[in-house]
């Protein structure tokens, strides 16, 4: 079989490389937040990296993306020495127990998903230990999915005194992943909710909670114009994930 090289060289020409992904998504938040009157600098991007080599994520920070979501932290722990120091990164996974003190020891900037009092408790618990401020994100599971993580609604409002008794964390705001929709605009209910919710619970706790971290590569759009402050892209930056998690070929992965 015989290969049309000219067809090959014209079709990877074609396709857009990372940093116009980066740059049509900036687009996007910008187009999104000026038809909800909001300034696009209210939102930032959260580059979902997970699973990417460090070398994909070097090509991100060229093109001037500088906050980067990992949610594996063998992996992280893997990756972050190896890239500047000027990469801000957030832990964007499920907190297991037994990882808390490793994802504590790495300092991330943020904690996405705190899914339960007990996990905040024992956050609190491990961050005294090893004299740790986390600043968190607490998560709210709004269409009561049993398959997901995160506070009910009326569990969150009714525990939410015990959780800003919990004097090691710093409780920036709420997150949330909406069950999986056939368009982007039927995540939009559940977007108003997650504000609606953070707005109550303000009015009822005189609390600060700025962020919103809600929205991903199919409907971060929807997201910005119904509040978010956080969106946290990865397939359309950096394509799809090969679903394993990045290990150094000269190195052990660290183990867990």
């Amino acid at each position: 079989m015989r290969i049309d090289l000219r067809a090959v060289k014209a079709n990877s020409f074609s396709m857009p490389n990372l940093s116009e992904r980066l740059a049509s998504v900036r687009a996007s938040i910008a187009q999104a937040a000026a038809r909800a009157g909001r300034a696009a600098g209210d939102i930032e991007l959260v580059a979902v990296s997970k699973t990417h080599p460090p070398e994909r994520i070097m090509e991100a920070i060229n093109a001037g993306q500088l906050l980067f979501g990992e949610s594996r932290v063998q992996e992280a722990k893997a990756k972050i020495p190896r890239l500047p120091g000027r990469a801000r990164w957030h832990f964007i996974g499920h907190l297991q127990k037994n990882k808390i003190r490793h994802t504590l020891a790495l300092n991330f900037e943020l904690l996405h998903g705190v899914d339960s009092l007990q996990t905040a408790q024992d956050i609190n618990r491990i961050a005294n230990e090893v004299g740790a401020l986390p600043h968190v994100l607490i998560e709210v599971n709004l269409a009561a999915e049993s398959t997901k993580f995160g506070f009910l609604p009326e569990m969150l409002r009714a525990q939410m005194e015990h959780l800003y008794s919990l004097d090691r964390l710093a409780i920036d705001g709420l997150m949330c992943l909406p069950p999986p929709v056939v368009k982007a605009e039927d995540a939009r209910r559940y977007f108003v909710a997650l504000r609606e919710l953070r707005d109550r619970l303000l009015a009822e706790f005189r609390a600060s909670l700025p962020q919103l971290s809600m929205g991903m590569s199919g409907d971060y759009t929807v997201a910005v114009e119904e509040g978010a402050t956080l969106v946290r892209v990865g397939t359309a930056i950096f394509g799809e994930r090969s679903g394993k998690t990045w290990k150094p070929q000269a190195e052990s992965a660290f183990d867990d």
